[in-house]
């Protein structure tokens, strides 16, 4: 394994430690987690989108994700671009999200 596929998977599992604010699912079982880039210098670029446009908490939101993906050893920077396009859906839910919200 490379080392920024390794860093791309310990930046998925630190992201499955912040949770969103108002539902008991981390943001990328939630689907909000669009792409992660991580450049030969190891800075990290993430797309994601926001269960609702206007959320209250976005700010928060970014910020959890932002020390979450910096307590990543050998990451750089990080730029967290929200997105809308695709709008998310409930059909974006991993299944252990699913599970954990009772739809399946």
């Amino acid at each position: 394994m490379d080392k920024i596929t390794e860093i791309e998977q310990n930046i998925v599992a630190a992201l499955k430690t912040v949770y969103d604010p108002e539902l008991p699912v981390n943001v990328y079982d939630l689907g909000l987690i669009y792409k992660i880039d991580v450049s030969e210098k190891f800075d990290v670029d993430i797309d994601m989108t926001l269960t609702a446009p206007n959320c209250p908490m976005v700010d928060q939101l970014i910020e959890d994700i932002r020390k979450a993906v910096q307590s990543v050893e050998n990451t750089r920077g990080v730029s967290i671009n929200i997105v809308f396009d695709p709008p998310w859906s409930k059909d974006m839910l991993s299944d252990e999200a699913k599970l954990d919200l009772g739809l399946i």
